[in-house]
């Protein structure tokens, strides 16, 4: 995606606007030298589900994804289940 250079004035508030299209966004400021910063759209990532994005655990919840992809599941017939009681 090219460059584009916009300028925006900063409010009584501390706030720019960026435009609608990002509104809601999170984004990550990053300053990157005096007057200049990086902002960034980002996802988060709560702390007690990083556990999910790292090894094992990512590895283990892909391949079982990848099963159930290849094993979808079927309606459970109810009289034949209480036929085999």
């Amino acid at each position: 995606m090219p460059r584009s250079q916009t300028v925006k004035v900063i409010g009584t508030s501390g706030q720019i606007s960026l435009g609608k299209q990002y509104a809601g966004k999170t984004v990550l400021v990053e300053k990157v030298g005096k007057g200049v910063w990086l902002l960034k759209i980002a996802r988060v990532i709560p702390d007690n589900e990083v556990w999910i994005h790292t090894e094992p655990a990512k590895s283990r919840i892909d391949r079982a994804i990848a099963w159930t992809a290849e094993h979808p599941s079927e309606e459970t017939d109810l009289e034949v289940l209480i036929a085999k009681e």
